[in-house]
């Protein structure tokens, strides 16, 4: 496999990609594009490739920074603070337009 301008290009969400092809040059670009085409063809990753590209060739200049360099999400420490005795009581909220479906709550 061939080095990508993004490492974990495959993986990134759409939201992910959209933010770190701005700091990529139109050599880079095109490298992705190409990928892209001949791997997984997302349509929606294709479009956003494709209209970075134009906004390139409209005089658009990379972001500073290095793509591969995008911070990654970190786990909360120590845990979620929630606890059996701390959490909200179960029950079911009643159910608005459902015919024969709402609980009698109460009623005969």
């Amino acid at each position: 496999m061939t080095d990508l301008p993004l490492p974990d290009f495959d993986q990134l969400a759409l939201g992910d990609v959209l933010h770190r092809i701005r700091a990529l040059d139109a050599s880079q670009l095109q490298e992705l594009l190409v990928h892209e085409a001949g791997h997984a063809a997302r349509v929606p990753v294709l479009e956003i490739l494709e209209a970075r590209m134009r906004e390139l060739d409209a005089g658009a200049e990379p972001s500073g920074g290095d793509p591969r360099n995008a911070p990654g999400i970190e786990p909360t420490p120590g845990g979620s603070p929630v606890q059996q005795s701390t959490a909200a009581q179960a029950n079911t909220p009643l159910r608005h337009g459902v015919a024969g479906q709402t609980q009698k709550r109460g009623l005969p």
